[in-house]
């Protein structure tokens, strides 16, 4: 179900005569590197190096691939402006086609009459036809382009909810079609609205209204300890989607500005053994903010978002709270 169109990635490679190609995968696809492997270089003739890091995102796209191949293709995901501008690097997405009618049936009992569509990149061309299922049964339906970092009409990232607030006006819940919480938790943050999910593959029907409550009070025990701290370690990641350098010096400065010790590392996994030998008292994250939000229970300090941190530091009020998503207007 889930099968990357091979052909497709052979015919790209034949026609631009690449001698060497790098291919980055996701942890899922990782399982089926070894077939596609196979699959390339029998059909192209071009040595196929498969590249064994995680890959969390087009965030995390190999951008080094130069030294080592004569192209990239990146597997699985939708590219982030300006990415899709290197033509030696293809992306091909994994997309699913499924039939959802019964569950947007079902799924229409639950919903205004006023409805906003969401999708994770694999699901997102289901969009349309849903669109139409809907409006058929008399909702109105609210599907818009978010900014730049976003690909498609109504995609959402876990860092992104442009596409949410791009409709947020116009509609009063919204419906995500995809699996899990983990994107439609950043939508749900962004929107402050009811966030059904629909699972195409399935066709459950859930909340993530709960899951999203249950995060802000664990976000909220983290900033409250984080208040007393008194030196913080600002991490700047170097993945190409997640660098924001900019912003973390900002958030020294403020640091700083509170009478706080703040300190910058560069890293390119952030993990809590990477963490370690800085003897600080609380983290500030200007990489992905799903680090800090899902992961925090790693971590023996408080790990915050920028928007957290300026909560602890006392430049934000609680009900100033916010999502820190990362954007490309």
């Amino acid at each position: 179900m889930f099968e990357p169109d091979l052909g497709a990635i052979a015919s790209w490679i034949k026609k631009r005569g690449y001698g060497t190609v790098a291919v980055q995968l996701p942890e899922g696809l990782k399982i089926d590197s070894l077939r596609i492997s196979d699959f390339l270089s029998d059909s192209t003739g071009a040595d196929i190096i498969i590249l064994g890091d995680p890959c969390y995102g087009a965030c995390d796209l190999f951008v080094d691939y130069r030294r080592y191949a004569d192209a990239l293709v990146h597997l699985g995901h939708s590219p982030i402006h300006p990415q899709e501008n290197d033509e030696d690097v293809l992306f091909i997405e994994v997309a699913v086609s499924t039939d959802i009618n019964d569950a947007l049936r079902a799924a229409s009992q639950r919903l205004p009459k006023k409805i906003g569509l969401l999708a994770t990149v694999q699901y997102v061309g289901l969009i349309p036809d849903a669109k139409k299922v809907l409006e058929s049964l008399g909702k109105e339906v609210f599907v818009k382009k978010g900014d730049r970092r976003i690909f498609y009409p109504g995609q959402v990232l876990g860092c992104n909810f442009s596409s949410v607030t791009a409709v947020n006006d116009e509609a009063d819940a919204f419906l995500y079609l995809g699996e899990g919480d983990f994107h439609p938790l950043a939508a749900a943050f962004g929107a402050k609205k009811e966030m059904l999910i629909l699972n195409p593959l399935t066709g459950e029907i859930g909340s993530v209204d709960e899951a999203r409550d249950r995060m802000l009070r664990k976000r909220f025990a983290v900033i409250e300890r984080a208040k007393s701290a008194e030196s913080f370690l600002v991490i700047v990641c170097t993945k190409t989607g997640q660098d924001r350098s900019a912003a973390a010096d900002l958030m020294v400065e403020k640091a700083k500005g509170r009478g706080k010790k703040a300190y910058k590392v560069l890293m390119n996994e952030i993990g809590p053994d990477a963490l370690l030998p800085y003897k600080v008292d609380a983290y500030i994250n200007t990489a992905c903010p799903r680090i800090a939000m899902d992961d925090s229970a790693r971590y023996s300090k408080p790990m915050l978002t920028m928007t957290e941190a300026e909560i602890a530091l006392g430049l934000r009020d609680w009900e100033e709270y916010e999502f820190d998503s990362i954007t490309n207007p």
